[in-house]
């Protein structure tokens, strides 16, 4: 059973705090979350955190990276593990600054199991997810009473060997697809989509540099290609990619 101490409000000594910093665009980070990077005493920060959040950090405050890229690992996840441990025995505000939100693809549960079972005191500060503002970003609702009633997130990058998995929703939201998107479609497809589903491709969500690719099932892969998308992006799949056409100002 998990019985880390998630209440620190009234805490003197060192903890650590899960918090998320949004989507990329670093004023989408919550009140709360820049507070905490502005007292913390370590900031343990991912791949892809805006350096503009880092210098609200205290003078003294140790800045520690440990990201994370698809063919780059800086630090394994047991060794940030432990790492979040001995800062916090330390008698450390440490603050654990991940993308997104801490709980949505994060690795930040298991973080939270990690301290819970060492009885480190935590504290989860949530985040805005990508999952929904990259394509809020893009002119992209996730909902719509006539389009959309539900609405499922995806990791399209799986550990290992395993397989996507492809859950029934009128909106599907894939973290993470640049790299297996051809096998995603497949699988859509073999799912029972059709060719003509609607789908649009957003790299680089929320940021200045946003990149965003509309098309079908059919040719989403060659239109991707054509404009050269890389990760980080955002892949969305349903009816409720058509309102784009009238909702997307950029």
């Amino acid at each position: 059973m998990i019985k880390g101490d998630m209440a620190m409000k009234n805490k003197t000594e060192g903890g650590v705090y899960l918090v998320g910093a949004g989507p990329g665009d670093p004023e989408l980070i919550t009140v709360k979350g820049l507070k905490l990077i502005q007292k913390a005493d370590v900031i343990i920060y991912d791949f892809l955190i805006d350096q503009q959040l880092l210098s609200f950090a205290k003078k003294d405050a140790e800045l520690i990276y440990v990201g994370k890229s698809s063919s780059h690992h800086t630090m394994e996840q047991e060794d940030i593990n432990q790492l979040l441990v001995e800062k916090a025995s330390q008698h450390q505000i440490v603050v654990r600054l991940k993308n997104g939100d801490p709980f949505i693809f994060g690795r930040g549960a298991e973080e939270a199991i990690y301290l819970a079972e060492q009885n480190i005191p935590f504290e989860v500060i949530s985040g805005v997810s990508s999952a929904i503002a990259v394509p809020a970003s893009a002119g992209v609702p996730l909902t719509h009473r006539d389009y959309a009633s539900s609405v499922a997130i995806i990791t399209g990058h799986r550990r290992d060997d395993e397989e996507v998995k492809i859950v029934n929703a009128d909106a599907l939201v894939f973290l993470m697809p640049v790299a297996n998107l051809r096998r995603i479609i497949q699988k859509l497809l073999e799912g029972g989509k059709s060719p003509e589903t609607p789908c649009v491709l957003i790299e680089k969500g929320t940021l200045p540099g946003q990149k965003v690719v509309q098309g079908n099932l059919a040719n989403i892969v060659e239109n991707s290609k054509a404009k050269d998308v890389k990760a980080p992006a955002v892949f969305v799949v349903g009816e409720i990619v058509n309102l784009r056409n009238w909702l997307d100002q950029a």
